[in-house]
């Protein structure tokens, strides 16, 4: 069977820890920032950890 290759739009996006989970940006804080109130931009500015069946689905893009 040839290689799997890696998905790297998903690649660009995730990174992996030192752990081996799987980290990502939040999503709404790109523009539109001046209606959004400090602790919900405080939030949204922190990474998040991707789990569950999306974290399977992630791995199998990245070819881990």
């Amino acid at each position: 069977m040839p290689k799997m290759k890696t998905h790297k739009g998903t690649a660009k996006r995730i990174k992996i820890t030192s752990t081996g989970k799987l980290t990502r940006r939040r999503a709404f804080g790109a523009h539109l920032l001046a209606g959004k109130g400090k602790g919900r931009k405080r939030n949204i500015k922190t990474t998040a950890l991707v789990t569950g069946a999306m974290a399977k689905n992630v791995r199998r893009a990245l070819g881990i």
